[in-house]
């Protein structure tokens, strides 16, 4: 990695900590250049605005997400077992994610879900699109036969993603100590709506 790209990634790295404390609205070159003890100037370098800054962070945040939580799940077999896999690990992610406070991606959703823009579109898409893959490893646990032929893969990555948002809710706002443990009950309730026949 270069230079310039190893201070990027420094950059980036700080303003998704201060993102999860501050909320991305929260977040701009002013405010993160004190947090670094950088010059604004410097910063200006890198993100020409207080959007391109929220942008890069909500980027970033995301490709970790992917980083740590997605793609290990992948490595797992098809079927149940990666499903479980992705749960386990975006259950983690809520507990123990980079960053120190909240998850700035679920934040950011409270934060732009009535506002338009550039930040809003960027979020949606990212935000379909982890809804799509996770209906697809549905997709394929079905096509595994380890669920019921008749399951609607949307419906279970639905109800799959608010067991998520609940431990999220649960951890962040209420400090709930028994989240994972809910959690996982959730989610195996989840499974076993949707488990075939003779494995129910």
């Amino acid at each position: 990695m270069r230079k310039g790209d190893q201070t990027r990634a420094l950059i980036l790295d700080g303003a998704a900590a201060l993102a999860s404390e501050v909320g991305l609205e929260g977040l701009s070159i002013g405010t993160l250049a004190t947090r670094l003890g950088l010059s604004k100037s410097g910063l200006f370098a890198h993100f020409g605005s207080k959007e391109d800054l929220q942008l890069q962070t909500l980027k970033w945040v995301q490709d970790q997400f992917e980083e740590r939580v997605f793609r290990p799940a992948m490595d797992a077999p098809r079927g149940i077992a990666r499903l479980r896999a992705l749960f386990k690990n975006w259950l983690a992610w809520t507990q123990k994610a980079p960053q120190p406070g909240s998850c700035v991606i679920l934040s950011a959703a409270g934060e732009y879900d009535g506002r338009p823009g550039p930040v809003r579109d960027f979020l949606v898409t990212g935000q379909k699109e982890l809804r799509g893959a996770i209906a697809k490893a549905v997709r394929i646990a079905i096509e595994e036969g380890e669920m019921r032929p008749d399951a609607d893969p949307w419906q279970v990555a639905y109800e799959l993603f608010a067991v998520v948002l609940a431990a999220h809710y649960d951890r962040h706002l209420l400090e709930n100590t028994r989240v994972s443990e809910r959690a996982s009950r959730a989610f195996e309730r989840v499974l076993n709506a949707y488990a075939p026949p003779f494995r129910a």
